[in-house]
């Protein structure tokens, strides 16, 4: 029997199993997953090219969609290609650093989304709490600060799970039965003692706390913002801010209910297939679903995307034009 004398910076590569029972139907899951990342690349580049393009749009809650769909484009590039890569060719083994590189760079951007949702409740409770004051509290300074403070934070506290993880006790080629080189998938792959037990616990306990948190404080803000809105006498005032919160809680209760999912999946007693496929399913329906909310939900978001889209028709024709102008002539 191979003998458990690996950490997990002496293990040379990783084992990505994938869907255990599906080994054998992998093209459906790179067609589906490829056209999804199609999709969320270019939903959420169109996003930030509407944002930075019209100036009607150099707005605080506008500036902090614009990282959100910057956070959305890192985080499944940082999960999907290897995962197609996984499905097309069977590309199944990863580099010991690029294992724990990938653990690092999803759990800190996950994190990251949690605070940048919580960033943007705060821009939203500004702005309907307190609007004389909206102006100079939510500067163009202090929008970057926010912005700022919640990548830095959010990168750096993954660090000690991610460290204290590379030095599990593994086989020489351990098996990470998941899609992509995430925490707990990675410490299961080791050998099971204390350690790995206890590494289970902190990963647990350090989600725990960057979720429920975060999820409290957003929830505080809209208890308050919900307060003021009743206070509005007209109930066309009403509905018009309640369409302003709409598409940011529709993304909130998006994001923490796909971690309700993995949550449960992982407690509940199924399949391995369904444990994966949860965790997948967390990792890109959030990146899928934000610019496709903002877009269909936000009035000025859908303006300034026509705009674009129109502007890069009528550049297409007009060049066309003058094309065939030349050539008449020539």
């Amino acid at each position: 029997m191979e003998a458990c004398n690996f950490t997990g910076s002496s293990v040379q590569y990783f084992w990505v199993v994938g869907f255990p029972s599906l080994q054998d139907h992998q093209f459906p899951f790179f067609f589906v997953f490829f056209i999804f990342y199609l999709l969320i690349l270019s939903t959420n580049f169109t996003v930030i090219i509407a944002v930075v393009t019209d100036p009607r749009l150099h707005k605080p809650m506008y500036f902090f969609l614009t990282n959100l769909s910057i956070l959305d484009i890192l985080l499944t590039t940082i999960t999907i290609p290897k995962m197609l890569a996984l499905f097309l060719v069977n590309s199944k083994f990863v580099s010991s650093q690029g294992s724990f590189l990938q653990m690092y760079f999803f759990h800190g951007l996950v994190v990251t989304e949690t605070f940048l949702l919580l960033v943007m409740s705060y821009d939203r409770y500004e702005a309907i709490c307190n609007p004389l004051h909206y102006a100079v509290r939510m500067t163009k300074q202090k929008n970057i600060q926010l912005a700022a403070s919640a990548w830095f934070l959010a990168l750096l506290i993954p660090i000690p799970a991610v460290v204290q993880s590379s030095q599990l006790a593994f086989l020489k080629t351990p098996r990470v039965h998941h899609c992509f080189c995430d925490h707990l998938a990675v410490v299961q792959a080791a050998c099971q003692n204390s350690s790995a037990s206890f590494q289970s616990f902190l990963g647990f306990t350090i989600a725990m706390i960057v979720s429920i948190i975060p999820l409290l404080l957003v929830f505080i803000s809209y208890i308050c913002i919900i307060i003021s809105v009743l206070q509005i006498s007209s109930r066309e005032g009403r509905r018009k801010t309640f369409s302003i919160c709409s598409s940011h809680l529709i993304v909130v209760s998006t994001y923490y209910g796909s971690i309700a999912l993995a949550y449960l999946s992982y407690r509940a007693n199924m399949p391995r297939d369904i444990h994966v496929l949860s965790n997948v399913t967390f990792a890109i329906l959030t990146p899928l679903v934000n610019p496709l909310i903002y877009t269909l939900r936000n009035r000025d978001i859908k303006r300034a995307v026509k705009q674009l889209a129109f502007s890069k028709v009528f550049s297409i024709q007009k060049g066309r034009t003058c094309l065939d102008k030349v050539e008449s002539v020539t």
